[in-house]
């Protein structure tokens, strides 16, 4: 049977544990919010990249050439 001194080690050293975890995740947290609004700018910037790509291809005249073909 363990003594009162070994459950007392264990449970600091799971206490030590908790706090660790803790840290860890709110270190996470901090990470994949930073993470998805990185991935919301980029995501809005590719956007405005198609937008800008499909105006131009807009601008581009049309090919005589092709409307003559059977």
């Amino acid at each position: 049977m363990a003594s009162l001194t070994d459950l007392t080690d264990r449970v600091e050293r799971l206490l030590v544990r908790h706090d660790e975890i803790l840290r860890t995740n709110l270190l996470l947290q901090v990470q994949l919010t930073a993470i998805t609004q990185e991935r919301d700018s980029l995501r809005s910037r590719l956007n405005a990249a198609r937008a800008r790509v499909d105006a131009l291809l807009e601008r581009l005249p049309v090919d005589a050439s092709k409307e003559e073909l059977p």
